[in-house]
């Protein structure tokens, strides 16, 4: 078996503007652990302050030398942006450093290629990489055309064009495959008797742990970004007898691409539809409130602000988590402070789930 060196990545920030420091700081550390879910070895961090970012490098003529001195002092093979990069930007730091570039949002599409593991994520993440590819090629209005002809239409067509198609077409054929997809999920939800909830939460905020708990059952758990990327559902009985079909769901995650939000409708619509959603957050991280605006802010964006919650907050058994909670339990009075890991406030999450969910489940046919 041929042994593949693991990649030593330089991890390069931008702050652009007033950001503030702290978010900042947070998100840096947040793509140190996407680089190593994605198998890389981080060497390094490099942040630089900006009013505006370069329209050639992203960064400042002064940082970019700082830059390759630190790939060479490091023998780094890899440098990771925390910045979304265009595909110039790209080319012109490829060619400057002599070593490959990618952004946050290409580590994600990667961790996701990795995680996949059924056919409907793998279409999924297939779909959101490919419309990532075809977003990102070079467009010149100086390409020469090919003049028309047999099979050709119009003035002919451009190479850049028909090197594209391809790709058009196979982006074609998945959107039309998650949309069958799609529809027999809804009719699956029609038909079902059971009362819908659905985890949703930061990445790594335990929600499966939460679902292993509740329904006794053994979901994989992984203490790495995305450790979850295929629905996973189970029958929860509550302490009124009712059974209800709990759903674990991708995690959410700040600048989160919004190919793979797109690209996962079909699965994320059970969050939509659900009759109750439990928003899983990790009491005991330093920016749980700015990780509950991201949730908030996601589920807006796939229609899903307006359905019934209850906050979990959960890994309260933890000493950092402890010191939190009073101050916590003031900015969200209605949450539910629990440990999914050692059991504790588990009892009181399902009469709360029980107290909250409607007699009927929502959407079903008569």
């Amino acid at each position: 078996m041929t042994h593949v060196a693991q990649e030593r990545a330089l991890l390069v920030q931008v702050i652009i503007g007033r950001a503030g420091r702290d978010v900042a700081r947070d998100s840096l550390e947040e793509l140190e652990r996407l680089a190593d879910t994605a198998g890389a070895v981080v060497v390094g961090t490099l942040s630089q302050n900006r009013q505006a970012p370069t329209p050639r490098t992203f960064i400042g003529e002064g940082k970019l030398e700082e830059i390759i001195l630190a790939c060479k002092e490091a023998s780094a093979n890899l440098v990771i942006f925390d910045n979304d990069l265009s595909p110039g930007q790209v080319n012109h730091l490829d060619m400057a450093l002599g070593i490959k570039v990618i952004d946050r949002t290409e580590v994600i599409l990667q961790i996701f290629a990795r995680r996949a593991r059924s056919a409907e994520a793998q279409i999924q993440v297939e779909l959101a990489q490919l419309q990532y590819l075809v977003s990102r090629l070079p467009v010149s209005e100086k390409q020469a055309r090919f003049t028309g002809g047999i099979g050709m239409k119009g003035p002919g067509e451009s190479p850049l064009k028909l090197r594209n198609e391809p790709m058009r077409r196979r982006i074609r054929d998945l959107e039309h495959k998650l949309e069958a997809i799609q529809q027999r999920r809804e009719r699956t939800r029609s038909r079902r008797p059971w009362s819908a909830v659905s985890l949703v939460g930061y990445t790594n905020a335990g929600k499966s742990t939460v679902l292993n708990t509740l329904s006794s059952s053994e979901a994989y758990v992984d203490d790495r970004l995305f450790a979850t990327l295929d629905t996973k559902s189970r029958l929860v009985r509550l302490p009124d007898e009712r059974d209800v079909l709990l759903t674990d769901t991708v995690g959410f995650i700040r600048h989160l691409p919004h190919g793979l939000v797109a690209s996962f409708r079909s699965t994320l619509q059970e969050v939509a539809e659900a009759d109750l959603l439990l928003h899983v957050a990790d009491a005991g991280h330093p920016y749980v409130r700015e990780h509950c605006e991201v949730v908030f802010d996601t589920l807006s964006e796939i229609g899903a602000r307006d359905v019934p919650y209850l906050l979990v907050l959960n890994k309260c058994d933890r000493p950092e988590a402890q010191r939190a909670l009073p101050e916590l339990m003031k900015v969200f009075p209605g949450a539910i402070a629990v440990s999914a890991l050692q059991n504790e406030g588990m009892a009181v999450l399902k009469e709360r789930i029980a107290a909250a969910l409607p007699a009927k489940p929502r959407g079903v046919q008569e």
